[in-house]
């Protein structure tokens, strides 16, 4: 896809399971891309071994709820780099616990890195691309949590629900510089912790799959290709739409 060819793509949680999928669709693509994530290097490696052989994958550890580091990543990606051209606020955490139970730091937390960040890695491209006069895309990983309620993941829900109300308000902001802001929102995907657990429990995995209308789960690559699509000039009219990539799971109601 020549239209991604030498674009600069920032990416948090970039060594999760989703992250290294839509970092290797853009390196196909012919795109330079940055990873930012908690860990430091040598564990990023141990997890994404590509860091240490591809020339255009870089890496840096990124507290994504502290706004000085994630400015200062992007700032240096720009100066190593060059202009940015798309945004991907990827990094996110599940604490998996109802309201009676989570504590307040916890509940903090998980909004500090789900929406703040999120917004603080949003906002600061944004204003990258203002600067450098390039029409770009921000692209949020949302969740079918933020449309349909779950009583064990109530943090996790509303702070989804409000990414996606974060995308609508940016998309109307920045769309008279050219900047697109979209948002994928998977259901259940073979990633993460849910990987692991199916891994060595595939009964559960064929249990979740049941409950999906279309009696699918998700793999990373299938959400790194949405994301691809929306950066596409194929979708160069879509801004501010929310694709529910789930197979129905959003439509059932408890």
């Amino acid at each position: 896809m020549q239209e991604f060819k030498d674009k600069l793509v920032v990416i948090s949680g970039g060594v999760g399971d989703i992250g290294q999928a839509m970092a290797i669709a853009f390196l196909d693509a012919g795109s330079t891309v940055c990873l930012a994530d908690k860990m430091d290097l040598e564990q990023a490696t141990q997890k994404f071994p590509l860091l240490e052989r591809e020339s255009r994958l870089h890496y840096q550890q990124v507290d994504i709820s502290d706004y000085e580091q994630v400015t200062h990543w992007l700032l240096g990606c720009r100066e190593r780099y060059g202009a940015l051209s798309i945004c991907i606020p990827n990094a996110s955490r599940v604490t998996l616990k109802n309201f009676q139970s989570i504590s307040a730091q916890e509940w903090k937390d998980e909004l500090d890195v789900n929406l703040h960040g999120a917004f603080y890695m949003a906002n600061e491209a944004a204003r990258l691309f203002i600067e450098d006069k390039v029409a770009g895309n921000i692209v949020f990983l949302g969740s079918w949590a933020g449309h349909a309620v779950h009583k064990n993941l109530p943090t996790y829900s509303v702070s989804k629900a409000a990414v996606r109300m974060l995308c609508q308000s940016m998309a109307l902001e920045f769309a008279a510089y050219g900047i697109r802001v979209n948002e994928v929102a998977p259901g259940y995907v073979n990633a993460g912790l849910s990987k692991v657990v199916w891994a060595d429990a595939p009964e559960q995995q064929t249990a979740a799959s049941k409950v999906v209308p279309l009696g699918a789960i998700l793999e990373s690559e299938e959400v790194a290709k949405q994301v691809l699509w929306i950066c596409s000039e194929n979708s160069r009219l879509l801004t501010g739409a929310t694709i529910v990539l789930d197979g129905g799971l959003s439509l059932i109601r408890p």
